[in-house]
């Protein structure tokens, strides 16, 4: 019962369009039956510039060439509209340890494996690193897929996503997701990063949507060209309305990239005990869409910025580090900051961890160690690295904001010390693997 123009205009997937030879036609379908694949000849190039559509013997459409490729062009007005927020006022938590774990368990941070788990990634076992690792299943930075078998090239895919981001700003949520899932391609050893681009919007018939869309966009051209990585491709979904409103400004970037030697990559989970903790990048207060914000029910104002130049000088040092062995898991500190991000390469590897907040490079004002645990701040990574290797990676590092924050520990026991010295956070590894996981069970 689909009607002629729907077939027609019908945006259903996993479909193509091949134009064909006519001597050839016989052969490219042979070729699609051998392998169980559906197609079918539709039509055929007339050359008088006259697009006819037939439906049962019937012509049903009949358009110039030059009339249907040069349509009248709307004009939309776009306006920037600043919201109305405010930064909160929060006492000092009792309960950082309560916080953390609450991060956790929270919908954006929680563990996905029961859903990741339904998709097919081991498709012909060309799958080197997955999207969970360690002994825990932790949340891998990236996948790394193999697939030639005369080459230990790997081909690095990431993401980076934060729609709370475009509640406050879209440029900077924008800008947020380039830079995340420019990052998790790094934290694994990638490079030679293109991205692509899917856009979740409002109606851009409306001024107020069209402008957070234009700021999305000036973020993307700025940022793109800046890292150096061409969008290669993308999709948009726009006029996601409701009666209750727009859609938050939404932007998902997917970052590919290449490593030269699957051999040589790096995952998150730590590895042995008595490893150095490195930070690379400052932390600043921003707290705005945050995860830790959400916790206590506000959205706030500072949202994370990308500072270009401190970004790529962060990347380069990553790049290299991992290049020449130095690193043995490095995480990117994303939603939840980094106390999340360290939970998560503890949970990972099944060993403890202490981290010294004091240590922390940071901007001032912020001194408040639940600011540094929880701010989301752009451009920054964590990595393992051993002893033995302490003087090769602070000497690649200089040129950066860096610091050892941590060590690996024997046991289980994950602690934080605050600004103090005074332990700020006390867990262990069962409690924060049951805090990730028990949102979405598994199992």
């Amino acid at each position: 019962n689909i009607a002629p123009w729907e077939i027609y205009i019908s945006e259903s997937q996993e479909r193509m369009l091949l134009t064909v030879p006519e001597h050839n036609l016989d052969r490219v379908i042979e070729i699609f039956r051998s392998e169980d694949v559906e197609a079918t000849s539709i039509g055929r190039l007339t050359g008088d510039k006259v697009l006819r559509i037939y439906y049962r013997g019937h012509i049903v459409a009949e358009i110039d060439i030059p009339f249907l490729f040069s349509p009248p062009v709307a004009k939309r007005h776009a306006r920037i509209v600043k919201p109305k927020l405010n930064e909160p006022h929060l006492e000092k938590p009792s309960d950082l340890t309560g916080d953390l774990l609450r991060i956790l368990s929270s919908p954006n941070v929680a563990s996905k494996e029961s859903i990741v788990r339904t998709y097919d990634h081991e498709v012909k076992g060309n799958t080197v690193l997955k999207p969970f690792c360690g002994k825990n299943n932790g949340p891998s930075d990236a996948a790394v897929l193999k697939p030639l078998d005369d080459s230990w090239r790997g081909i690095v895919i990431s993401c980076g996503l934060n729609p709370r981001y475009g509640k406050i700003d879209a440029y900077w949520m924008a800008a947020s997701a380039i830079d995340e899932a420019i990052r998790n391609n790094v934290a694994v050893g990638g490079r030679r990063i293109s991205l692509l681009d899917n856009f979740v919007w409002g109606n851009p018939e409306k001024p107020d949507r069209l402008g957070s869309l234009v700021k999305a966009c000036m973020a993307c051209y700025r940022f793109a060209k800046g890292f150096g990585t061409p969008f290669i491709s993308g999709k948009d979904s726009l006029y996601n309305e409701s009666p209750l409103g727009p859609v938050a400004p939404t932007l998902l970037i997917t970052a590919i990239g290449i490593v030269p030697d699957t051999r040589r990559i790096v995952s998150m989970d730590l590895k042995e005990p008595g490893n150095l903790l490195y930070i690379v990048g400052q932390t600043y207060n921003e707290l705005g869409g945050s995860e830790y914000y959400r916790l206590k029910g506000y959205l706030g104002r500072n949202v994370p910025k990308v500072r270009l130049r401190e970004a790529k000088r962060n990347m380069r040092v990553i790049r290299r580090a991992i290049d020449r062995g130095l690193v043995r898991a490095c995480h990117d500190i994303s939603e939840g900051g980094l106390a999340v991000a360290a939970a998560e390469m503890s949970i990972a590897g099944g060993l403890g961890l202490e981290i010294w907040l004091k240590h922390v490079p940071y901007a001032a004002p912020i001194r408040r160690e639940d600011y540094i645990m929880f701010s989301e701040s752009n451009s920054r990574f964590l990595a393992e690295v051993p002893e033995s290797s302490r003087e090769e990676f602070e000497t690649i590092a200089k040129g950066v904001r860096y610091a050892l924050i941590g060590r690996v520990r024997k046991d289980e026991l994950f602690i934080i010390y605050g600004l103090n010295d005074e332990p700020a956070i006390t867990t262990d590894i069962n409690e924060l693997c049951n805090a990730w996981k028990r949102t979405f069970p598994w199992g």
